[in-house]
């Protein structure tokens, strides 16, 4: 008898918004030869357009309301347990606006990524356009990386970037590296399903080999 294949890894996303990263990551996963599988939807609000798009795409979807707990510990531990439940292999956090424990980040450790609006470790936080204006600069970007303890601060798997240009706004900014987000997060969670990309000692572990610098992808 034929073996049945290998199942493939299962992916969570956890959003609060719209859902935009969501639904490109959607659209990746139902690929022919994508190599994961998104099995649930998660977000800290009821409302959130990101819930709407995942039923729309038939993945179970759960709600952990923040407003309903005392404490970031708490709200981390119903989450936590609901993540438990479900098992993945990946945690994608897209768009998911709440600071988790040391204790949640350590529990997947090498196994959640994020997505942050700027070249890291420049302009971790938010407001990130407007900063990037206010500075001069001249490139920004999207940057994927490694969730660990330090906010938007774990090892860069990989970003992309564009050109500021003169007459840029923080809105036309948030555009265009918006689509660059659309474009490099389902390039980074296919690598992870692969098993190309690990966080390591030293880093992130690209195809076995420490990664000096985070990949890249420019529009220029």
């Amino acid at each position: 008898m034929k073996a049945d294949p290998s199942p493939l890894p299962k992916i969570v996303v956890l959003a609060s918004g719209s859902g935009t990263n969501l639904q490109a990551l959607i659209d990746a996963s139902r690929e022919r030869n994508f190599p994961g599988e998104i099995i649930a939807v998660g977000s800290n609000r009821p409302e959130a357009f990101a819930l709407e798009r995942a039923a729309q795409a038939n993945i179970d979807t759960f709600v952990i309301d923040h407003t309903k707990f005392g404490s970031r510990e708490e709200f981390d531990a119903a989450l936590l347990a609901e993540l438990h439940r479900k098992n993945p292999d990946v945690i994608v956090l897209a768009g998911f606006m709440r600071i988790l424990t040391p204790d949640f980040v350590r529990a997947f450790r090498g196994r959640m990524l994020n997505i942050h609006p700027s070249l890291l470790p420049a302009y971790t936080g938010l407001n990130t356009h407007q900063r990037v204006l206010e500075a001069g600069d001249k490139v920004h970007g999207v940057s994927i990386h490694f969730v660990t303890e330090e906010l938007d601060g774990g090892p860069v798997i990989a970003q992309a970037e564009i050109a500021v240009n003169d007459n840029d706004t923080p809105e036309s900014l948030a555009e265009r590296v918006l689509q660059q987000e659309h474009t490099l997060y389902p390039i980074v969670l296919r690598w992870f399903c692969e098993g190309r990309i690990q966080l390591a000692a030293g880093g992130v572990q690209f195809d076995g080999e420490l990664l000096p610098n985070p990949m890249r992808l420019s529009d220029n």
